[in-house]
Formats: C-alpha cells, sequence, structure tokens
C-alpha cells in the first residue's frame, strides 16, 4: 500500500505523522519505505543522522529531474528505508509545469519497479499543492490529509480536496482518501471548536484518532529519533499506534 500524506499548510504535523506511521509500523516487522519529496526534507534529517553528507544523486531528486531509481537508503529504525529529499526539489516546479512528457508519473514510474518489496510505501508530500504532491497522488493508494486547529486551517482543505479529486479524474482514478487527520490538539476551544466543524463538514471522512499536541514530538526528533524509540509511553506515541492500529488493523 502506497500511503502520500499531505497537507496545504506547514507546521501542523504532516511530517510527524509520516515518520511516526512509517516508523511505528517498521517497529511492528513490517516492510516499509518513506519517500521524502518535501524540500526542506524534515523526515530525511531526522531518520538519516548524517544527512548533512548526502549527495543530491542519492536524493529523489535524481529520479524526479533526472528520471534515476529510487535511491534507497537505510535509517536508523528497523526495517525501514528512506528515499531523501533535497533542497533543490523546490525548483522542480519550474521545470515540471514546462514539461510535457507525463511529468506527473515520473515517482509513480520509479516506484512501481521496487514497491512489491515493501508491506506500506509513505510519501512526505510539500506543504503545497505544486507538480511534486500531483506525482505523490499519481503514485498514492491513498491520501492522508493532516489538519491542525484553526480557521485557516480547515480552510486549506477544500482546495486540497479539490486536487485529490482532479488527480482521481485525470491521473489516477484509484487514489481514495483515507481520511482527516487531526493533530495538534489540545484543551482549548478553539481545538475542540475545529474538530467540531472538522467532523460536521467532512461526516464519516475524519479519522477517530486524534493526535495531541506533545512536545515529545520534537524533542524526538531534535535527537534524530522516532518518538516510539525515544518515549514510547507518550501521549503522541499512544495516540500513533492507535493510528495504526485504525488504519491497518495492526
Amino acid at each position: 500500500m502506497v500511503i502520500a500524506v499531505a497537507s496545504q499548510k506547514g507546521g501542523v504535523g504532516k511530517t510527524s505523522s509520516t515518520i511516526s506511521l512509517a516508523a511505528g509500523l517498521a517497529r511492528k516487522g513490517k516492510r516499509v519505505l518513506l519517500i521524502d519529496i518535501d524540500s526542506q526534507a524534515n523526515s530525511s534529517k531526522v531518520l538519516l543522522p548524517n544527512y548533512p553528507q548526502i549527495q543530491k544523486h542519492q536524493t529523489v531528486f535524481t529520479t524526479i529531474l533526472e528520471r534515476n531509481p529510487l535511491p534507497r537508503l537505510p535509517t536508523s529504525v528497523p526495517n525501514l528505508e528512506i528515499v531523501p529529499s533535497h533542497i533543490l526539489l523546490s525548483t522542480t516546479d519550474v521545470e515540471l509545469t514546462t514539461a510535457i512528457d507525463h511529468r506527473e508519473e515520473r515517482l509513480k514510474r520509479e516506484l512501481d519497479m521496487i514497491k512489491d518489496e515493501y508491506d506500506y510505501v509513505f510519501i512526505d508530500c510539500p506543504p503545497t499543492l505544486s507538480w511534486l504532491t500531483i506525482n505523490a497522488f499519481t503514485a498514492a493508494h491513498k491520501v492522508i490529509v493532516v489538519v491542525s486547529p484553526g480557521y485557516f486551517e480547515l480552510d486549506s482543505i477544500v482546495q486540497i480536496s479539490k486536487t485529490i479529486g482532479e488527480v482521481c479524474g485525470w491521473f489516477n482514478p484509484l487514489l481514495e482518501l483515507a481520511g482527516f487527520l487531526f493533530t495538534m490538539s489540545d484543551p482549548t476551544v478553539n481545538s475542540k471548536t475545529s474538530l467540531q466543524l472538522l467532523r460536521q463538514t467532512y461526516t464519516g471522512s475524519v479519522l477517530s484518532t486524534v493526535i495531541p499536541r506533545n512536545t515529545d514530538l520534537r524533542d524526538a526528533h531534535f535527537q534524530k529519533r522516532d518518538i516510539f524509540s525515544f518515549n514510547p509511553k507518550s501521549p503522541a506515541a499512544l495516540a500513533y499506534n492507535k493510528l495504526i492500529g485504525e488504519l491497518f488493523l495492526i
């Protein structure tokens, strides 16, 4: 199963969710690949302690821009491999916008060659609706849309929902919405109201599991560790374990 994890806004817990789902499944013995196509490369920086030494040809840049096979590297988590990102991906949209040769399929073509080696593949998308995101949606079976509390955060999912529908119509008719994942939840009125509004607006599409705001996630990533190795009993780790059970029945 190939799952794209997406949001239209940064800072909503998208990368934390991608890392936690991938690492959690890997620690349960599943073979997992994480593809980082966010030019900020935060997933890569957390899971690859030697990331500053990684060369451009060792990243997804070589696949998207130069059409080479996906370069896979082992991570600090057993059973989890990663295709790292690169800062130069930030310029990719300029080239893909003018390309005419199946620009939406560059990731899918190479991923199709190797995806059967894994139980799960996660794609950490950029926090924009770009050609990179369209590449991810074209390659994926399902999309998890990450949403945090706030009016503008909720407003942004209208456009991302439209993009999923357009990709279904043009490039990937089998693409499904896995659900909206509500993150950074806390006891404030803003958080409670945002979740209530999300569930009312997208009835049946909001995942039951809610991810709490938890400093352990930030601290774990600062130490280049996933939440399960950092503090497996933290509220965030327990929530992501519950999410894995909800999504994958594990």
